[in-house]
């Protein structure tokens, strides 16, 4: 998504919720808890799938997940202009962040969390 883009849902997503009066409904709080809540709802469609039933979903579930990370997104879009910070910068500052915490050449191969690495030639 390009900052053009996210303007335009944010501009969207301002105006949808104008119209149905929901401004007052949505304050960081709330919107982060909705967001938490879609969150779950996403996660509960690969609840109990193996790996591969992950990877492979059938055209229904699918459609559910696209949904829900449809609403995780929707939420977090509003949360970010709610609070006035610039989404795509955040992100990209983010990126800045875990590119030093997790050196490729350092964890290539890994999943443990930046905190479990031993500096090399630490004890």
């Amino acid at each position: 998504m390009d900052a053009d883009s996210l303007s335009l849902l944010t501009q969207r997503l301002r105006a949808f919720a104008a119209e149905r009066e929901w401004d007052a409904f949505h304050s960081p709080k709330n919107l982060a808890m909705a967001l938490t809540g879609e969150a779950g709802e996403l996660a509960a469609e690969f609840q109990w799938l193996t790996e591969l039933e992950s990877r492979a979903l059938d055209p229904e579930r699918m459609r559910r997940v696209q949904e829900e990370a449809a609403d995780v997104l929707l939420y977090l879009v509003r949360l970010a202009d709610k609070l006035q910070f610039d989404l795509l910068e955040a992100a990209d500052r983010k990126i800045e962040l875990n590119a030093r915490r997790y050196p490729a050449d350092r964890v290539r191969g890994s999943a443990k969390k930046y905190d479990e690495y031993k500096e090399p030639g630490g004890a």
